[in-house]
């Protein structure tokens, strides 16, 4: 298929919606996951699917994590996964600035029998939080939260990966919007300059991975 720039541009293929469907029912979530659920959905905070978040008990257990800053608590949906994951003496850094959604988060993880010191719960915008935590010091972070800051956060990733680290992007491709050149409004292009800095960072190995609503995820080098 030829744009009309003229240059060239993939197809998706033709089952690809079957297969994200296949992808997403075939991880099922256990009582505690589902509860949490329930309470993103009751505060109209919006969870990672089954598939993403099962995507990030895999790379938390890749990395044998034991230090991981999660940027958008919610309800604790994408936090259970990530502890799933993580070492047994791992602990989850997780900032929201909602106060509501931490109670939901702790409430979550209280279900899950999440020992309370496995989890650090912080309520401030990423924005103000992030500049405090140490470089270099931290095996996963997962940015979530509105595509805005995206270009922001993932910058502060970066600097707080160790060498060997991951970082995990949420929403990466803007509901689809990022591969949409006549986009250009806010939110597509904070996804696409967050993707930049990721794609001209030498010491990352990127790759976009057609999860929920699309995932970047990249490794630091070691």
């Amino acid at each position: 298929m030829t744009d009309s720039s003229g240059g060239s541009r993939p197809t998706a293929p033709a089952g690809s919606a079957a297969l994200h469907d296949y992808a997403e029912s075939a991880i099922v979530e256990d009582d505690a996951l589902v509860a949490a659920r329930a309470r993103a959905d009751e505060l109209g905070a919006t969870a990672v699917s089954p598939a993403v978040g099962a995507l990030l008990a895999l790379l938390a257990r890749a990395t044998d994590a034991r230090a991981v800053v999660e940027i958008g608590t919610g309800a604790g949906v994408s936090g259970l996964w990530l502890l799933a994951g993580m070492a047994s003496d791992g602990v989850l850094t997780t900032i929201d600035p909602e106060p509501e959604h931490h109670r939901a988060a702790r409430l979550s993880f209280a279900s899950a029998d999440i020992a309370p010191g496995r989890t650090r719960l912080i309520n401030g915008t990423p924005t103000e939080v992030l500049p405090r935590l140490s470089d270099n010091s931290y095996d996963l972070v997962f940015v979530d939260g509105p595509l805005i800051h995206h270009p922001r956060h993932v910058a502060e990733a970066i600097r707080m990966l160790r060498p060997g680290g991951v970082v995990v992007v949420h929403n990466a491709t803007a509901d689809g919007a990022v591969a949409d050149t006549t986009r250009t409004d806010p939110p597509a292009a904070a996804a696409r300059a967050a993707a930049m800095l990721i794609a001209d960072d030498e010491r990352l190995l990127p790759v976009v991975i057609p999860l929920g609503a699309g995932v970047l995820a990249a490794a630091k080098a070691r």
